[in-house]
């Protein structure tokens, strides 16, 4: 506590300046607009493999299924 009252005021600022200088070089974005980081975001999920449609055969099923109850409709009608 004593060594910190002896400190010259100029040589306290500076060391102050140059610790936010410091700070404030650790927030820096790598990217100047956020449409080149969701750009960047978006090709690196493409490298992953993120956006690739797997094959669902539920669709299919689905129509076959359907078809299968509107035929059987049909016939227990006619």
């Amino acid at each position: 506590m004593e060594s910190i009252r002896r400190q010259n005021p100029q040589a306290a600022l500076m060391s102050l300046e140059a610790a936010a200088t410091s700070a404030r070089g650790g927030f820096a974005c790598l990217f100047s607009t956020a449409d080149e980081y969701e750009s960047a975001l978006i090709s690196e999920r493409r490298a992953q493999g993120r956006y690739t449609q797997g094959r669902s055969y539920w669709p299919v099923a689905l129509f076959v299924g359907c078809t299968l109850i509107v035929l059987g409709t049909a016939m227990l009608f006619s």
